[in-house]
Parts: structure tokens; C-alpha cells; sequence
């Protein structure tokens, strides 16, 4: 079966790696275009397109594909059976999806119809959900809404951050996509409409990581914590710097007669505790302004915290 690989970040690699390990004839490999990274700029490739390069496969890297002539002409030549798409990073219209003989299949970190979208994998934990998994599926001209095919669920641990949800899932759908394959190729693949009212994934936005003391619990700032970790972190304001918390645990329901926002100890040796809305969290790995990420050990030996110093939401 000729397959065209579709995919941009790790967890698409993973994907590519079993396709191409499972012995699919893969005639091409379509990524983002590098990206300007780092103090220097410098232009570093997706990982999928680092692993094709590895294996010597053919890629593409259009700025779009939309209405691409010369790059939808070239797709189309290849006399392709199937394009396998992994959080490639743009919607394909109408001209590729017709492309294929077996359709176009996507691999999908969720239960669909649950997160439709361009990140299911981070609102599942920052929703605090308990389980989620992946689908894969024959792409239509809707978002996510196409029959699914294969599905496979997983238990979300209670600390699990999104960036070790993100690892074992990739695993979970670089199998599932070589098992997708193999239903395709033999003819037994089902076609599943999608049952139930969807729930979307939109995309994540800087305002969000801006923890509101007031507003949230501490369940919800522990889960908006580990959801945006490692994407971009949580920050807040503490006497006018910047401090990003990547990791905390709630460590008492005890209702404090202080604002929301105010450090209850700060210990080099017990840590660093804050008074939120219905309890008390306390913060495991800490960031300072112009600083790396450390554990909050450290960060309290080189940094002098106060007890009753507020951490505060400030506007940008």
C-alpha cells in the first residue's frame, strides 16, 4: 500500500516511525516549513521531518495547501492509496482530501466526538478529565468529524502533565494508525458514524496560563498547571516579576482569612505554600523572571520570598 505521511510535531514522528517500521511503501513526507528558533534565529526542522530525512524519504514543505496547484499536481502523481495525517498543523482541503483511493485517515488524541479540534490532548487535562484516548478516522471536509475507524482508551493519572499525556498517547497512535492500516489494506476497516453532541478543543491562548487567584480553585489551578505544562506554563505576578509555576500540589481544604494569592509559608526546606480559593497548594518546580526552571528548593534559597507577599493576576 503507498502511503503519503502528513504530520509535523513528536507525536505525529512516532506515527511515521511505525508506518515505517510496520514496511509501508511511504512516497512522500509533507511537514511544516522550518521555523526561526532560538536567541539566533536559527532554522530548525519539525521532527518528522528530521526522522524522514534519516530514513531518506522524499519531502514536501509548502508554505500552504490551499489552492497549491504545483503541490496538489505533485501529490497527485505519486498514484497514492492513502495520506496518513498527524497533527499535521493545517486542513486539508477538498482537492487532497479526493486524492487518495483509501481516503485520507487521521490519528486524534481523543475519544471523538469528544475535542474536536486543535488541542484535545491539553484540554483533557486541563478539564481534569479521568480518561481519554485516541481515534482514528476517515477525514471529511469537517473538523474531526469524519467516520471513525479504531479507537483506544487510556486512564489520565492524576499529576500527569500534558507533556507525558502527549508521550504515551503518540505511542498509543503510531499502533493504532499501522492497525488502521492493515483493516484498510484487507477490507475489514469499519466505518463508525460519530454518536453524541461534540465538545470542542480550540486552540490555546497566552491569557489563559494567566492564573486568576480569584476565580479558581485549587483542583482547577493544579489542572490548568499540569494541562499547559510544557507547552507555555502558568505565570502570575509576584511584587512586579514575572514567575512561572509549572508544577503544584493541593495539600490542604483549610479556608484562610487572607486574599487569594498569598503565601502562607515560604521555607527553603518545606517549600512554598499559597493561599488559593478553598485550600492551600503548594508549588514543586518554579520559574523566576529571566531564570531557568528549578525545583522550588532552590529557587527559595537563591530568591527571598516573604510569608504574606501576594501573588497577583496582572493584565498584559
Amino acid at each position: 500500500m503507498k502511503v503519503l505521511f502528513m504530520g509535523t510535531p513528536n507525536f505525529a514522528k512516532e506515527s511515521l516511525e511505525a508506518v515505517y517500521n510496520a514496511g509501508y511503501e511511504i512516497l512522500g513526507v509533507v511537514t511544516n516549513p522550518d521555523k526561526p528558533k532560538g536567541r539566533g534565529m536559527k532554522l530548525v526542522s519539525s521532527p518528522v521531518k528530521e526522522y524522514a530525512l534519516l530514513k531518506g524519504l522524499k519531502i514536501y514543505q509548502p508554505e500552504k495547501i490551499r489552492n497549491n496547484v504545483e503541490f496538489i499536481n505533485e501529490i497527485e502523481s505519486l498514484n497514492i492509496d492513502v495520506i496518513c495525517v498527524v497533527a499535521y498543523g493545517k486542513i486539508l482541503p477538498k482537492e487532497i482530501l479526493d486524492i487518495p483511493k483509501l481516503g485520507c485517515i487521521n490519528v486524534h488524541g481523543s475519544l471523538l466526538p469528544q475535542y474536536r479540534g486543535a488541542a484535545p490532548i491539553q484540554w483533557s487535562v486541563i478539564n481534569g478529565d479521568k480518561t481519554t484516548g485516541i481515534t482514528t478516522m476517515y477525514m471529511d471536509e469537517g473538523m474531526d468529524s469524519g467516520d471513525m475507524i479504531l479507537r483506544e482508551e487510556v486512564e489520565i493519572e492524576p499529576n500527569e502533565t500534558t507533556g507525558e499525556l502527549w508521550e504515551k498517547l503518540s505511542h498509543i497512535g503510531g499502533k493504532l494508525l499501522v492497525e488502521t492500516l492493515k483493516q484498510i489494506e484487507n477490507g475489514t476497516a469499519p466505518r463508525i458514524k460519530q454518536q453524541g453532541e461534540p465538545t470542542m478543543a480550540p486552540m490555546l491562548n497566552k491569557e489563559m496560563s494567566n492564573i486568576d487567584w480569584d476565580e479558581k480553585t485549587a483542583i482547577e489551578i493544579k489542572n490548568l498547571v499540569r494541562g499547559l505544562n510544557p507547552i507555555m506554563g502558568t505565570y502570575s505576578y509576584l511584587n512586579g516579576r514575572k514567575i512561572k509555576i509549572w508544577k503544584v500540589e493541593i495539600v490542604s481544604q483549610e479556608i484562610l482569612n487572607v486574599d487569594n494569592g498569598t503565601i502562607i509559608k515560604a521555607d527553603s526546606k518545606e517549600g512554598l505554600y499559597i493561599k488559593v480559593k478553598d485550600g492551600i497548594i503548594k508549588v514543586i518546580e518554579i520559574q523566576g523572571e529571566n531564570s531557568k526552571k528549578m525545583n522550588i528548593q532552590d529557587f527559595l534559597r537563591g530568591n527571598n520570598i516573604k510569608t504574606g507577599e501576594k501573588f497577583k493576576k496582572i493584565k498584559e
